[in-house]
């Protein structure tokens, strides 16, 4: 696999998070001196939600996180990128994203990977849906997800 174009997979399957940590790290090159990892599961928000449910048109999604995932490569001079996402439904405690970077150094390692999941959390073009006891309600990014986000806008600085 190349290394220096993101793997991005979006699937409606279960995955293993720590699998495909595994699978990342055997990939990198000896100059990957850092390597960052994010799991995101679904939580059951004190027991209220059962399960999560995200639409997508597949091709456009992939587009879309293809170029930001290549954007963020290039800002942070990330030396490999590797995004799981899952679609359709959702349990809680199933996993639902997985991001990793690699980079020489940490701090690049760290910032690409939080520039990743902020565009997943507030621009990628998933539709969610959240299912509690006898009710379904669709969900959006809360206000700080888009603040969060509005850091890594092109000409806004790098955080330290």
């Amino acid at each position: 696999m190349d290394v220096s174009r993101p793997h991005l997979q979006i699937t409606d399957a279960p995955f293993d998070a720590a699998e495909a940590l595994r699978a990342f790290e055997l990939r990198l090159s000896r100059e990957s001196g850092a390597v960052v990892s994010f799991t995101g599961r679904v939580r059951s928000e004190a027991g209220s939600t059962q399960a999560l449910e995200l639409e997508t048109y597949k091709g456009f999604v992939e587009t879309h996180i293809m170029e930001m995932a290549q954007a963020a490569q290039a800002r942070h001079g990330l030396s490999a990128v590797a995004i799981i996402h899952r679609i359709g439904r959702i349990a809680v405690g199933e996993t639902i994203v997985f991001v990793a970077t690699a980079a020489p150094h940490r701090r690049a390692a760290f910032e690409g990977a939080d520039q990743i999941m902020d565009f997943l959390k507030s621009r990628a073009p998933f539709w969610k849906k959240s299912y509690t006891e006898g009710e379904a309600r669709w969900i959006t990014p809360r206000d700080t997800d888009y603040v969060d986000a509005r850091r890594w806008d092109a000409g806004a600085p790098a955080q330290s």
